[in-house]
């Protein structure tokens, strides 16, 4: 499945620069809806298949570590996924394609309020580029808004706010500012206490700048090397948030 959706991306030339306008300009960002267009790469028909199996996930609970995005969570390489979070009760809530209203939309419609996970992992924003051709400022409300919807459902969990990963292959690429003009502004939500942001994004970039193909094939969806770099990255985190909570929740003697 990975590989069949890579390559309809790499045939539609799609690196999250480009691609179908709202219907009728509205925002994607504060837009609370499921999927609404077809895509080459996912139906809405498809979109549903996920979606009802995620919300079949979300009513069996038992959830520590929820990941919560679009494709790039979606994809998450199995051995890195193993090595790294097998430990935990973590579950992958990722759908390709997916901005941050059609994750509001999960939230608020798909039983998501029967968890109790203790530590949120959140990746989103490069759709509501890519997709929904919105501006930084559009992006931002939409990943604030995601945020404010997690600590409205969750409120004793530790959120894990990923910065928008970089994408497009150089360094110059107009989506690099635009990712930068987010992160800066998402920033300001780590708290301290119960919203953590973290940038990686240096991480998948070589010493000029640039992508390689062989962390992003596309230059924006990650390889399954990139995956174990991103595990290795956000491993101590994930580790010292779920050790945090876990000392929060033993009982006093």
């Amino acid at each position: 499945m990975k590989a069949i959706f890579l390559a309809a991306l790499a045939a539609l030339g799609f690196a999250g620069s480009a691609g179908a306008a709202p219907p009728e300009g509205r925002s994607c960002a504060l837009n609370v809806e499921p999927r609404t267009v077809e895509y080459p790469w996912m139906s809405i028909a498809r979109w549903n298949e996920m979606n009802d199996g995620l919300k079949a996930r979300a009513a069996q609970g038992d959830v520590d570590v929820l990941f919560l995005g679009d494709s790039i969570t979606e994809m998450w390489d199995r051995k890195a996924w193993d090595s790294r979070f097998g430990k935990y009760r973590a579950a992958n809530f990722g759908i390709g394609g997916d901005h941050t209203g059609n994750v509001l939309w999960r939230l608020k419609n798909d039983g998501m309020d029967k968890l109790r996970p203790k530590v949120v992992v959140l990746l989103i924003g490069v759709n509501n580029f890519g997709l929904c051709n919105e501006q930084p400022e559009q992006v931002t409300r939409g990943v604030k808004a995601v945020v404010a919807e997690l600590r409205a459902l969750y409120p004793d969990a530790r959120i894990l706010l990923n910065g928008i990963l970089p994408n497009g292959e150089l360094a110059n690429d107009e989506r690099r500012a635009k990712a930068k003009a987010v992160n800066r502004e998402i920033a300001a939500l780590d708290d301290g206490r119960h919203v953590f942001f973290r940038d990686y994004g240096s991480r998948f970039l070589q010493p000029n700048g640039d992508i390689a193909k062989e962390t992003m094939a596309d230059f924006l969806h990650l390889t399954p090397q990139a995956y174990v770099t991103w595990a290795d990255a956000m491993g101590p985190d994930i580790e010292t948030l779920m050790r945090e909570t876990s000392t929060r929740d033993k009982p006093a003697r």
